[in-house]
């Protein structure tokens, strides 16, 4: 798995990692030691419709 965590943010904002935590910690709260991931988190000027954060996922899901 692999999350992708953009962050709107001004140029003198430096914590992207520390709000993309979030997403990561979700993952492994909901899926366990399978939910363990790579991510990147990078900072945005502007996202759609104004939102602070968005996520972006690539999963794997065993049938």
């Amino acid at each position: 798995m692999k999350l992708t965590v953009f962050v709107n943010s001004t140029v003198d904002f430096t914590d992207q990692p520390k709000i993309a935590n979030g997403a990561s910690e979700l993952m492994v709260a909901a899926f366990g030691e399978k939910g363990r991931h790579t991510r990147s988190a990078v900072s945005a000027a502007a996202l759609p419709l104004g939102v602070a954060v968005e996520v972006d996922a690539v999963l794997k899901i065993n049938a």
